[in-house]
């Protein structure tokens, strides 16, 4: 039986330090397993997952010789923190290493949705020549509204300052005088939705946090407005935003992160037929750049743990 369990993809070629010196069982077909995973899980001393993997209930339960869990990524609303921490299970998230690939995702889908060009390819091919309805903006000159200011807000606002957008942030535990703010202006939440062209979303999910883009939210926004959540899922009302957007309130949106992942049929067809959104698979943290970063740091992270 292993001792490092991992039960959804990575970087392969980082568990070579590992399997140096422990019995590594790597399969991704385990966060779709929960039996197998089940039976692997007794024997393990670290389990390294990414988003998917639920660490709670029975999977802690049977993890009677766990000393670590290994985040590839950031998030933690998967692990039961609580739990790890009663059991003694250290958690360790990669935090960093992904961080770049959020904020060009976010730079990106800004960049197009405000053009607004790049989704002619089917008109185009069907013998359409639409330049009067496809004549964009420039992001340029236009005010962006990060929803929380930690470390991957702040790289976003980095890129966004260069191609000459003015920023503005909301967040409640970053006090005004903090250096990190350095040229962002820190205002309040109401004041950022009405304000900003842009809004991109980096918070965690909490109660506090769930649903906090709602109808109401929404609507505060200017009515060519762009939401970006690269976050977590449930901080946006989906359904009300997939309203608004028929509404034609809004400019667009991208949403990488869901309530409910993977998304079935059945949630997704409530954004069925919307032009101006863009829906990806949780991937904006994900690039072959950021996966080899993300999974060197977790099995260093593990090791340590490990070798302490």
């Amino acid at each position: 039986m292993a001792d490092i369990v991992v039960s959804e993809f990575m970087d392969e070629a980082a568990l070579e330090a590992a399997r140096s010196l422990y019995d590594v069982l790597y399969d991704p077909g385990l966060v779709d397993d929960m039996d197998a995973l089940l039976a692997e899980i007794p024997s393990a001393k670290a389990l390294i997952v990414r988003n998917r993997t639920q660490v709670r209930g029975a999977l802690l339960e049977a993890a009677t010789n766990l000393q670590v869990v290994g985040r590839l990524g950031v998030g933690l609303d998967n692990i039961d923190m609580d739990a790890c921490a009663a059991k003694g299970i250290a958690v360790h998230p990669a935090s960093g290493a992904n961080d770049l690939s959020v904020a060009e995702y976010v730079i990106t889908n800004a960049m197009v949705l405000l053009r607004g060009a790049y989704l002619s390819t089917a008109d185009v091919v069907a013998g359409e020549w639409p330049r009067g309805r496809l004549m964009g903006r420039e992001i340029s000159g236009k005010i962006l509204g990060l929803v929380g200011y930690g470390a991957i807000a702040r790289e976003t606002a980095l890129r966004a300052r260069a191609l000459g957008m003015t920023i503005i942030g909301f967040d409640p535990f970053l006090e005004a005088g903090d250096p990190r703010w350095g040229e962002t202006e820190k205002v309040a939440l109401a004041d950022l939705l009405s304000r900003a062209d842009v809004v991109s979303l980096h918070v965690p999910l909490t109660d506090q946090t769930k649903n906090l883009i709602d109808e109401a939210a929404l609507k505060s926004m200017k009515s060519d407005a762009i939401l970006i959540n690269a976050a977590r899922g449930g901080v946006v009302d989906e359904k009300a935003l997939a309203d608004v957007l028929r509404q034609g309130h809004l400019g667009g949106a991208a949403l990488d992160v869901f309530e409910s992942e993977p998304v079935s049929a059945q949630d997704g067809e409530k954004f069925a037929g919307i032009p101006n959104l863009i829906l990806t698979p949780h991937i904006a943290g994900v690039t072959d750049e950021s996966n080899i970063r993300v999974s060197d740091v977790t099995v260093a992270n593990v090791l340590s743990v490990l070798q302490s």
